[in-house]
């Protein structure tokens, strides 16, 4: 039975700013037959700054209920006047497919400012190599770094090694054509029905494809961005630590958690009902969370406004300091580790192990 709301203060103190903003979108751009890109309009306040390889996270209602979900950005702060997502369908996906299916120009939606640390720092004097290696929609985010590094840094080169189900699928295929016009960009395809003959690599991407690309860079060492589904990025990270890739030059992004893990140190805590305190806006709130469900949404269903994106455990806009108590979260990547050495955890993936479980948010 979940505890009623605890106030620290008997009138309700005055909102921070959310973050959240409504865009007008200019144009729907059909990718595939699975995929578009939504094209915004900047605010009547000021153009929005956003770095390559960040997220926007749109929120939008269905079926009655408000939904969020993160989608990266396409575009480029640099080369591109308006900023973009793209978002593929997912198969019984309520936000893909109302974004797919629904959403067209004039319309205005609900986003949170961008987010994200997968991107990088440009300069006109870099000389690097940077290799891209993405799956389906997540050349996304690559795009957006792909294109921010051509225009920034004439000395740098871009690979992009981009693995998909066939010809049809490609996302920013014509786009793609066209860097790769550039002396500085190189496309490898690999597609898993080749028919067309249109990718230079049938099947999988594996180990000794991701070994080829590296050999043929003929480059002491390169800075590596993967993006795509999981299975794809273990064999990525594997395959480029087999080859001595320095885990420093290896970025990963996904919106998408993994299946539950179980809690990795040795402790006698198991994860059970326990209640937990939740510091926020100058307020408290006490609920009990269940087992199998995670602190963040147990807030979330007793109408806290708590912050919240991508509910993956990878952007930290729920993040919060864990003052007392003790909890295991499914995924800590977006933490670093002197974060995590304070303290910081992330409700969005967190359970409590012990009673005492007390969270301040911000």
């Amino acid at each position: 039975m979940a505890f009623g709301l605890f106030k620290k203060t008997k009138e309700k103190v005055e909102k921070q700013d959310t973050g959240i903003i409504q865009l007008t979108v200019k144009e729907v751009v059909r990718e595939t037959k699975e995929a578009v890109s939504i094209h915004f309009e900047h605010p009547a306040g000021g153009p929005i700054e956003y770095k390559a390889g960040q997220f926007f996270t749109i929120i939008v209602e269905v079926d009655g209920k408000e939904e969020r979900r993160a989608y990266s950005v396409c575009s480029s702060p640099f080369v591109d006047e308006y900023p973009a997502v793209a978002v593929k369908r997912v198969e019984g996906g309520k936000v893909s497919n109302y974004l797919n299916e629904k959403v067209k120009a004039g319309d205005t939606l609900k986003v949170m400012k961008p987010l994200g640390n997968f991107t990088t720092d440009f300069s006109s004097t870099n000389q690097r190599n940077i290799v891209l290696i993405g799956g389906g929609s997540g050349i996304t985010p690559l795009m957006s770094l792909a294109k921010s590094t051509l225009s920034q840094e004439p000395a740098s080169r871009v690979t992009l090694l981009y693995a998909n189900r066939d010809e049809e699928n490609i996302i920013f295929k014509k786009e793609i054509e066209e860097l790769a016009k550039e002396d500085q960009f190189e496309v490898v395809h690999v597609l898993e029905n080749n028919g067309s003959g249109y990718g230079q690599h049938e099947g999988y991407l594996s180990e000794s494809i991701i070994e080829q690309v590296k050999n043929e860079l003929n480059v002491e060492s390169a800075e590596y961005f993967i993006c795509g589904p999981t299975p794809m990025m273990d064999i990525a990270v594997s395959a480029l630590s087999n080859l001595g890739v320095p885990q420093d030059l290896i970025r990963k992004e996904s919106f998408t958690s993994d299946s539950k893990s179980e809690a990795t140190e040795s402790s006698s805590d198991e994860v059970i009902a326990r209640e937990v305190t939740i510091i926020y806006d100058g307020e408290e709130y006490k609920y009990t969370v269940q087992p199998n469900e995670t602190i963040l949404e147990k807030g979330l269903d007793e109408d806290i406004d708590l912050p919240f994106s991508c509910q993956s455990g990878l952007c930290t806009a729920c993040r919060g300091k864990c003052l007392s108590g003790k909890v295991k979260m499914d995924e800590d990547e977006g933490l670093s580790q002197a974060e995590l050495d304070e303290g910081y955890v992330l409700p969005c993936v967190s359970h409590p192990l012990t009673d005492g479980v007390v969270i301040e948010i911000g």
